[in-house]
């Protein structure tokens, strides 16, 4: 496809923080190193490696990434779409172990990085999940996740992802 609203190369490195093209910087292919507690309890960590496909859409107002494992264990989908009203962006997830469309992380980027929040009821317990996407430049990002269930009073780091991007 080869159209304006539909792009993977956009404007690696770049975040405006104004809204609309702020996820830019991820258009293209990426291989990502991840490293995330096993269970999300324990202080275990599994290592990882995945690759992604990322493209701009809606003319900066949405991307849409592929991240696939190297054996096919695994497939997601990340769906990030500009809401204007709110001024804020809305970071979805799916993936093939249920093929079910998460919650937001609703958040924005300020100086360069970008805070999403999201909140979740597990057995009667609020949780709420803040992923961070920062250290943007032309080649590499980072996307970092932690948890919280005393409100955002402290927070557990339990997933973090080296993106590299492929030449």
């Amino acid at each position: 496809m080869n159209d304006a609203n539909y792009s993977t190369t956009g404007k690696p490195g770049k975040v405006t923080g104004k809204g609309i093209g702020d996820f830019d910087f991820l258009a293209g292919e990426w291989t990502i190193a991840h490293r995330r507690l096993k269970d999300g309890t324990t202080d275990v960590w599994e290592e990882s490696q995945s690759g992604a496909t990322v493209h701009r859409v809606l003319d900066g107002m949405g991307s849409i990434e592929e991240l696939r494992k190297p054996d096919g264990s695994f497939m997601g989908m990340g769906i990030r779409v500009w809401l204007p009203q709110e001024k804020k962006w809305a970071d979805h997830w799916t993936g093939t172990y249920n093929g079910i469309v998460n919650p937001a992380q609703k958040g924005e980027f300020i100086d360069g990085e970008g805070v999403f929040i999201s909140e979740e009821v597990v057995d009667g317990v609020t949780w709420l999940y803040r992923g961070i996407w920062d250290r943007i430049t032309a080649t590499s990002c980072r996307w970092h996740q932690s948890s919280s269930s005393d409100g955002g009073k402290s927070w557990a780091w339990n997933w973090w992802m080296d993106w590299t991007r492929v030449s």
